[in-house]
């Protein structure tokens, strides 16, 4: 081989090594750091709109923290019946926790949550997923979280769904970076 084409192999092997490397970092970083999620409803509105598009941490629970409430999550649907294999909410409650709803607000703990990022009422709903039987006041049990739509009488949500297992939930929202016009933290 003559030097020029000894220079070429090594160039090329280079940037194939390059070219793994970076995508071997990319794998890393969306299975454990951070992954982008497209919103699939209009439950969480006015905060999070349709197709909106935002960044979820994963790192607190890859490493077994709960997401705390008030935190928007990423999780896998609980409802098999349902067309979205992934929802965005918000965390209501954590495990232990009492969660009542009277007069269409929320109470934790008997405690009236101060809401202002809501739409509508947070009544129970008519019918519940199948084999949930949900009454309140409901105790959130172990290794599970309660969450909610922000646009509350359009959410298939813990009401109907009953509470998200620790080991279901993604992420935790941080940032919307699409649409352009509604950049920023959540």
């Amino acid at each position: 081989m003559t030097p020029h084409a000894n220079s070429t192999v090594r160039d090329i092997i280079e940037w194939v090594v390059v070219f793994a490397i970076a995508l071997a970092a990319w794998m890393l970083v969306r299975t454990f750091v951070i992954e982008p999620y497209m919103v699939p409803t209009g439950s969480m509105e006015n905060t999070i709109e349709i197709g909106d598009q935002v960044f979820a941490q994963k790192v607190t629970t890859e490493l077994g923290q709960m997401p705390q409430p008030g935190e928007i999550i990423v999780f896998s649907n609980p409802d098999a019946s349902s067309d979205h294999d992934i929802l965005v909410k918000r965390v209501i409650a954590t495990a232990g926790q009492t969660v009542d709803l009277i007069e269409g607000r929320v109470y934790v703990d008997g405690q009236q949550l101060d809401e202002p990022y809501t739409q509508g009422s947070s009544y129970p709903l008519a019918s519940q997923a199948e084999g949930v039987l949900l009454s309140y006041p409901y105790t959130v049990p172990d290794g599970c979280v309660w969450v909610m739509g922000d646009n509350r009488e359009n959410s298939a949500d813990s009401r109907y769904f009953g509470p998200v297992e620790q080991s279901e939930v993604i992420g935790v929202v941080v940032f919307r970076y699409w649409p352009l016009n509604r950049i920023g933290t959540l």
